[in-house]
């Protein structure tokens, strides 16, 4: 089992960092794929975090693994590998890594996570960090989550393989959630009593019902789900946004 450093050694070499070609702190963002891995659309995301004058950081879960996309289709997908509390230490081991960059202000951090990222980063947010081994991780308590001031969910998986959807969090930073209203796999209100949680533990909650399918921003179609390109131009903008209401962008 890792400790966050061994965790973040075995990530960081697999990261795709965007940002301004400088050397400045700023504020940076990760993002955390669903469970098919790495899709063409994070990098839009990442993309739209510059143009915010943030920096962003692409976790890749499954390289690092030596996992293959259909590998992680079968086994991640399915829930018989890598459930949320597990990946949740892929989580705080990026955020402990990530804030020792001296390119990076680690007092203005967001967390981004779609589906299954998403799930991964509310159990990094909610779960005791103080057993041994806890969120697999040897040492989850030495995360410091004070830095993270915002995060966008993007349909997170809030099903029944997640138990602890309903556990209030630690620490609570200003959230987006994104809804998507045709998810095959939650109904709204289930989501909405997730947030109604989330809101109850101190957080300010942004709740956006985008009228689509579960990975609607994703350029692929698997029914039942399907990408709906103006959906995903306004998810981008509301990511965006987000990021520039939580830390306004440095000028030069």
């Amino acid at each position: 089992m890792d400790t966050l450093s061994a965790r973040w050694a075995r990530l960081e070499p697999f990261a795709q960092v965007f940002g301004p070609d400088d050397d400045r702190p700023r504020p940076a963002v990760l993002l955390f794929h669903g469970c098919g891995g790495l899709r063409d659309h994070l990098p839009l995301y990442a993309q739209a975090a510059v143009a915010a004058g943030w920096r962003a950081v692409i976790v890749d879960s499954y390289a690092p693994r030596g996992w293959s996309r259909m590998f992680a289709l079968g086994a991640v997908c399915s829930g018989i590998a890598l459930r949320g509390w597990e990946r949740a230490g892929d989580v705080l081991a990026t955020i402990e890594g990530v804030s020792r960059r001296a390119d990076v202000d680690a007092s203005r951090l967001a967390v981004a996570g779609w589906s299954h990222g998403g799930w991964s980063i509310m159990e990094a947010m909610s779960a005791d960090p103080a057993p041994r081994g806890a969120m697999g991780v040897l040492d989850a308590e030495r995360c410091d989550l004070s830095g993270i001031k915002a995060a966008y969910l993007c349909y997170p998986y809030v099903g029944i393989a997640a138990p602890n959807r309903m556990r209030p969090w630690r620490h609570c930073p200003r959230i987006l959630a994104v809804t998507a209203r045709r998810d095959h796999l939650t109904t709204v209100s289930n989501a909405e009593r997730v947030n109604a949680m989330l809101r109850s533990c101190g957080a300010e909650v942004e709740s956006w019902i985008a009228e689509g399918t579960h990975s609607f921003d994703e350029p692929m179609n698997a029914p039942p789900m399907r990408h709906d390109p103006e959906l995903t131009r306004q998810a981008l903008d509301r990511f965006r946004r987000l990021l520039e209401d939580t830390a306004p962008a440095l000028t030069a």
